[in-house]
């Protein structure tokens, strides 16, 4: 049996009652499960977490769209986390006997069918069209607010749905990807100037980590600044690297790091590495997890 997991962000991360609504898309379903959901208040937003057979998933996922689509308006939103749309992202990661083939055959049909619902898609990752629609932050570059204009130009005509911008729910991007680790680091200053500093220091576009990406964003329910980091591929560009460089650049401004969030699941191979780092343990496996042994023992 094929399973595939998906992590849609949605633009709400302050309404409980909205963000219930959109959860009982994927409570109870057949087919599908629902692992985790961290709503985040100074993003804004709210990224969940869900595994399920390819046809199940689907339908959960379109039916939280049109949840998102009738409750929250991008007209009123405000977040510290850049966004272009009700349902921001859709990203499809192979987990079960699936592959990125089969993640990217999804992504298509969720795809079309969010288009027929007269919302704008980017597919993006392995899904995208050209070079530029690749990386997330390309496509949403000026956010909900500089996509009125944005969609008119031609090289940014939509894949599916119309290239007119839904003033309500915006855009979404939906593409299959590999595992991304949501990695953010708190620092003690509220100066959110640092922050942007310090991420266009660590993350590939500005010449730091290779499969880094970051911005600076100010928290304010917290009053602090932070580097809000998603690492694309933990294999290459592992935590322990990011947190480093982080902590680097913080010298610079003789700042420490008030603490670390990892956002939604992460696979345990992207821990162990960590943790090698840190305690020297080179020669550690995963299989000396108690929990992992039982997990492989059912």
């Amino acid at each position: 049996m094929k399973k595939i997991m998906s992590i849609p962000n949605y633009s709400e991360g302050k309404d409980r009652g909205v963000i219930e609504k959109i959860l009982d898309a994927f409570r109870g379903k057949k087919g599908v499960k629902l692992l985790d959901f961290q709503p985040d208040e100074d993003h804004n937003r709210t990224v969940v977490e869900v595994v399920g057979e390819p046809e199940a998933l689907k339908t959960s996922i379109l039916e939280s769209v049109k949840i998102a689509s009738e409750l929250i308006d991008m007209r009123e939103h405000k977040g510290a986390h850049p966004r272009m749309g009700a349902v921001d992202v859709i990203p499809f990661v192979p987990v079960q006997n699936a592959t990125v083939e089969d993640c990217k055959a999804l992504a298509e049909e969720v795809g079309e069918a969010i288009g027929k619902l007269n919302i704008p898609v980017y597919m993006y990752e392995d899904n995208a069209r050209c070079e530029e629609r690749v990386n997330l932050a390309n496509i949403i570059k000026g956010q909900y607010e500089g996509f009125y204009e944005k969609i008119k130009e031609a090289e940014w005509k939509p894949d599916f749905g119309p290239q007119v911008m839904n003033e309500k729910f915006g855009c979404v991007a939906v593409g299959a990807r590999f595992h991304l680790v949501a990695f953010n680091v708190n620092l003690n200053t509220s100066d959110v100037e640092i922050a942007k500093a310090i991420a266009r220091k660590v993350r590939y576009s500005g010449g730091g980590l290779r499969h880094v990406k970051g911005i600076g964003l100010k928290l304010e329910e917290k009053n602090l600044a932070q580097v809000s980091m998603n690492l694309v591929n933990y294999e290459e560009g592992p935590i322990y690297q990011a947190l480093e460089n982080v902590k680097m650049e913080a010298k610079r401004y003789g700042i420490s790091i008030a603490g670390t969030e990892l956002i939604g699941l992460v696979p345990v191979d992207a821990l162990v590495d960590t943790f090698k780092y840190y305690t020297g343990a080179h020669e550690f496996k995963t299989s000396q997890i108690i929990e992992m042994n039982l997990l492989e023992a059912e």
